[in-house]
């Protein structure tokens, strides 16, 4: 049995901390904040409820897995999983709107032939079957094993097989999402729903690699989920589950280094000068620099990303019942979309007066005072670590408009959760917000492996392999686990 120091207790260091404590191991947890769950947070104010990270659950199999494997009650027995239905409505620029099914390609086309037009519907289907191909390609190297030594393998090759275009006189592919938006999708609307899964991670489509079409795919293929209660009950019950399988948390303590012995990690040394030893460390992918203890990346290894945007989020607590058949999801299109990226990935010093917002309305009475209030939250994607320019959040609310008919009348108070809150809550270096790991595009995409120059020491969570997102985060948790448990060969889930 070996003794496990795990720095923080965000997503990814639970579902690693659990996995290890049931293979034998005595894991004690070092959280300099008072509560679990990293981004995945709760805001509480006169019986309306909100939850200030995720919103919705992707892929929840990962999750499943972690129970299955850590206990005998199944997630479904911890937690209440809906399925979302529609999984989005989505209102364009033009003011033409859609809602997609959840989970089914062909309702989805349908959807799309109908509401945008002949032949709408048949380029988007045809690009799903493209984005699957390079969701079969990528699963395993970006999701399921720990990255590779061989790493740039993934970095130069594109798994996203695009359809040849004439331009020019040339025959060229789409290398990017932008590109396949403009010469496969061949329409605006098509194309910001599209750019719209990129720039929810805050990736900037003009860039992003064509790989980054597994996002989309993802949605479409294994459905969104909503945790009744709120996107917390998942974190409270991953919680519970390391609490039951004797895991040691220590709340209010931060961890200024990790300790070295012998060339390899030797427990953590915290901030009131308490010393704890441990044959392993678990420390999430912000903590780096020597005064830390982490020793740098070498060359040739994947380096820590920098600079990736935040989110802003507005809290709003709504007067009158949810109307009956809302969406839970609306997604409402900037009508500058040129705009929006140069403020987001350029130089411009501000962004549109109605930026891309995604408006969440869940149909669930646990989050309002009774059935005649209704609690909203609208974010959008914005720069990290920078003070928000003025009105920012006034053009969300305004944008939201397009989403929730008569909104502003309807406010009884709201709450702005900002890129400094995300920062308090994660230790994410300007309140940055991790995307996920993606192939192609030189390697900007994927994150640093979870074993570093240091033996003994392992990085999990959002800014480690696999990146971003609640299912990646998982995905973290079960690949430190592994590398531990079974050593430098450990090659992933079969």
């Amino acid at each position: 049995m070996a003794r496990i120091a795990v720095i923080g207790a965000g997503m990814g260091a639970l579902a690693a901390a659990a996995r290890l404590a049931v293979a034998g191991h005595r894991v004690a947890v070092y959280e300099r904040t008072e509560t679990y769950g990293g981004a995945v947070r709760r805001f509480e104010r006169d019986g309306f409820s909100f939850d200030t990270g995720p919103g919705l659950l992707p892929l929840p199999a990962v999750w499943r897995d972690l129970f299955l494997k850590t206990g005998k009650e199944p997630l479904e027995a911890c937690v209440e999983l809906v399925q979302v239905d529609p999984s989005a409505r989505h209102v364009f620029a033009d003011g033409s709107e859609v809602s997609l099914p959840n989970a089914s390609r062909a309702g989805v086309v349908s959807a799309l032939e109908e509401t945008l037009g002949a032949g709408a519907g048949q380029r988007w289907g045809d690009f799903l079957v493209r984005a699957r191909q390079a969701w079969d390609r990528t699963r395993r190297p970006l999701l399921e094993e720990p990255l590779w030594p061989n790493w740039s393998v993934l970095a130069d090759r594109e798994p996203y097989p695009s359809v040849p275009h004439k331009r020019l006189l040339r025959t060229r592919r789409a290398g990017t999402l932008a590109e396949i938006g403009a010469w496969e999708l061949r329409d605006p609307r098509l194309a910001a729903l599209l750019e719209g899964h990129a720039l929810a991670y805050g990736l900037d489509p003009r860039a992003t690699p064509a790989s980054a079409a597994v996002l989309p795919y993802m949605e479409h293929a294994f459905g969104m989920w909503y945790v009744r209660g709120g996107m917390r009950e998942l974190a409270r019950a991953v919680y519970e589950r390391c609490l039951a399988r004797r895991v040691e948390f220590r709340f209010g303590a931060e961890v200024t280094r990790v300790l070295e012995k012998d060339g390899r990690a030797a427990g953590v040394e915290l901030a009131d000068g308490t010393v704890a030893e441990a044959d392993f460390v678990v420390a999430p992918g912000t903590l780096s620099g020597a005064a830390a203890g982490v020793p740098p990346r070498g060359d040739g290894e994947v380096a820590p990303r920098r600079g990736l945007p935040s989110r802003l989020t507005v809290l709003l607590a709504l007067r009158g019942e949810r109307p009956e058949g809302a969406a839970h999801r609306t997604v409402v299109h900037t009508e500058d979309r040129d705009g929006e990226l140069e403020s987001l990935f350029g130089t411009a010093p501000a962004g549109p007066a109605r930026p891309t917002v995604t408006v969440l309305r869940p149909d669930d009475p646990a989050l309002v005072p009774d059935t005649g209030h209704e609690a909203v939250v609208v974010g959008s994607v914005v720069p990290a670590g920078t003070d928000l320019p003025a009105g920012r959040v006034e053009a969300l609310i305004t944008a939201a408009e397009r989403a929730v008919p008569g909104l502003r009348d309807r406010v009884l108070w709201h709450e702005v959760r900002t890129p400094a809150d995300i920062a308090a809550e994660t230790g994410a270096e300007g309140g940055s917000v991790p995307a996920p790991a993606l192939a192609a595009g030189e390697g900007r995409l994927l994150h640093p492996a979870n074993t570093t120059g240091l033996r003994g020491l392992f990085t999990v969570g959002g800014w480690a392999h696999p990146g971003g997102g609640l299912p990646h985060a998982g995905m973290s948790g079960a690949l430190v686990s592994g590398l531990i448990v079974e050593g430098p060969g450990f090659r992933g889930s079969q």
